[in-house]
């Protein structure tokens, strides 16, 4: 039983390790990545923000085309419904 515990704790210090690491980098990404743009660069705000550009083959789901460069966080308008470009 001892060893098992052993086991168990050496275990669970290297997913402690492994997930520290990956919380480390998220901290570090969230400083500069809009945390409502995807993988795939789409919008998920569900509010307007001056950096969703919507194009004719995918009309209601905006793309974020905020560079990552910038603090996005002024660009964010919660007090007015999403709008296509056209509008």
């Amino acid at each position: 039983m001892p060893s098992e515990k052993k086991r168990l704790e050496k275990s669970l210090d290297k997913l402690f390790k492994i997930y520290k690491d990956i919380s480390t980098k998220a901290d570090e990404v969230n400083q500069y990545r809009c945390p409502y743009k995807n993988a795939k660069n789409i919008c998920t705000a569900t509010f307007k923000c001056l950096n969703q550009h919507f194009i004719k083959d995918n009309p209601k789901e905006p793309i974020c085309i905020g560079s990552e460069k910038l603090d996005y966080r002024p660009a964010w308008i919660t007090d007015q419904p999403i709008k296509s470009n056209d509008e």
